[in-house]
């Protein structure tokens, strides 16, 4: 179903299935900011249940038959099968159902200006700083964002302006239900196999995504990633380039130096000439394409050189992205990321080499079966950057074990890269093997989209 912008005030009791989710979540407190009487469920409880409940919107752990059998509208998330109960009462009572994606595609229709931040990696972190910068602008935009960002105190932010920036997920093609006046597309890569089954059919994906672009638009690509700098080729909009690399890009990083906590400053330059010079608080070389990414954008929208800087040094990583959790009493500091994808852990282990530290030690939670089978050998490839290695259970997420595929399977191939890697099911275990063998000014990072982000607050309390 396609909802018009005239439909939504026929809908008072909207009734989201999957509430839990970060996009979910955003949805619901902005239709709860629009006075819409909003109630959800969710099969696990988390901050973010608890926290929807605090700000007035029921959410029920488990199946909420009552509500979706009264709502005027329901709003599922893509985790959500036809076969859900409440799905079946909805239908049964014939209440008006849709996905997410359409719904936040529908958001993007009522805003003049909808910037559409998309890639297989950085999505968040790129929409954060850009959300940040269009703040201290006064530019005063609506914001949906894939991770908790202090600086909004949340994942979403309702605005009162024509800016819309939204990140934009190309899980099952969900952003092709957007209408964006401005995309920016990070990097084209192999993930969602279980989905797109080859790469060709998800860098026509991203070619359907940047054909969505009226020629009165904007793309931002990067020129260092070949599938996005070739969409030049694609779209009728203008088309804006950045990179490190590619020095025919439109905006290149020069002259990058890291601190010891990897944090880099380098000289931009447009268009062949200097630009400004830029620092961030946030690690890796990942992280300035990230930034370049938020400047050649913010540039485009005729922000502040000075403002765009300043941003940005401010910004010191959105949650779990390499975020910074505590310090043991041996000196030992924790970080938490939600890389889950090879090259994720490739740029996360760059990060950290960038660092001053002693050994490293990751804790890896693989995050489902089918990425875990399919891309087995590059799993194994970026794990062995860390210097100490030890590997959780798979995280089925939305999946069965239909793979024949385990997270031993993983600790096998690590050891015919030469090196050691521990099999550690038990999250105790792993808390105790930690304490009790790192060292003075080693470093720990937590891996992986699932609950493995536990493991840093059971270290340190």
């Amino acid at each position: 179903m396609n909802l018009e912008i005239t439909d939504l005030d026929k809908y008072k009791h909207v009734h989201l299935i999957g509430i839990g989710g970060i996009s979910m979540s955003a949805i619901a407190e902005t239709l709860h900011n629009w006075n819409y009487i909003v109630t959800g469920s969710d099969l696990n409880k988390s901050k973010i249940t608890d926290t929807l409940n605090e700000h007035g919107i029921q959410t029920t752990i488990g199946h909420d038959l009552e509500n979706a059998k009264n709502a005027d509208l329901i709003i599922y998330s893509a985790a959500i099968s036809e076969s859900d109960p409440e799905m079946l009462v909805a239908k049964e009572n014939n209440v008006t159902i849709v996905g997410r994606g359409e719904f936040v595609g529908w958001l993007t229709k009522i805003y003049k200006e909808a910037i559409c931040v998309s890639g297989t990696h950085g999505k968040t972190t790129t929409t954060s700083m850009l959300s940040i910068c269009f703040i201290n602008a006064e530019k005063d935009p609506s914001i949906e964002v894939g991770a908790i960002l202090d600086n909004i105190g949340g994942n979403y932010r309702v605005g009162n302006s024509e800016y819309f920036i939204l990140e934009s997920c190309e899980y099952k093609a969900n952003f092709l239900k957007f209408f964006p006046n401005t995309e920016i597309i990070l990097n084209i890569d192999n993930d969602h196999l279980d989905y797109y089954k080859t790469f060709d059919n998800i860098i026509k994906t991203f070619e359907d995504f940047a054909s969505l672009l009226e020629p009165n638009g904007l793309l931002v690509a990067n020129g260092d990633d070949i599938n996005c700098y070739n969409l030049k080729n694609v779209v009728k909009s203008k088309f804006i380039s950045y990179g490190i690399e590619n020095e025919n890009s439109d905006f290149v990083a020069k002259n990058i130096s890291f601190d010891k906590n990897g944090f880099a400053t380098f000289d931009v330059y447009k268009n062949g000439e200097f630009f400004h010079t830029f620092s961030l608080s946030v690690a890796g070389k990942h992280n300035i394409l990230n930034a370049l990414a938020c400047i050649a954008t913010c540039d485009y929208y005729n922000i502040n050189k000075e403002i765009i800087a300043s941003s940005l040094k401010s910004f010191t990583g959105a949650e779990r992205r390499l975020e910074y959790k505590g310090t043991l009493t041996n000196d030992v500091s924790i970080f938490d990321d939600y890389a889950h994808h090879p090259t994720e852990i490739k740029a996360t282990a760059n990060a950290v080499k960038n660092k001053t530290y002693n050994k490293s030690w990751v804790v890896f939670q693989p995050h489902t079966y089918s990425r875990t089978k399919l891309l087995l050998d590059d799993f194994a490839d970026a794990i062995s950057n860390f210097d100490n290695i030890i590997i959780l259970d798979i995280y089925a997420a939305r999946e069965q074990n239909t793979f024949d595929i385990s997270s031993k399977d993983l600790v096998n191939k690590i050891t015919e890269h030469s090196k050691k890697a521990l099999y550690m099911p038990d999250f105790d275990e792993v808390v105790s093997y930690l304490k009790n063998n790192t060292q003075k000014d080693d470093i720990i990072i937590t891996l992986g989209a699932g609950t493995v982000t536990n493991i840093g607050p059971m270290l340190l309390k």
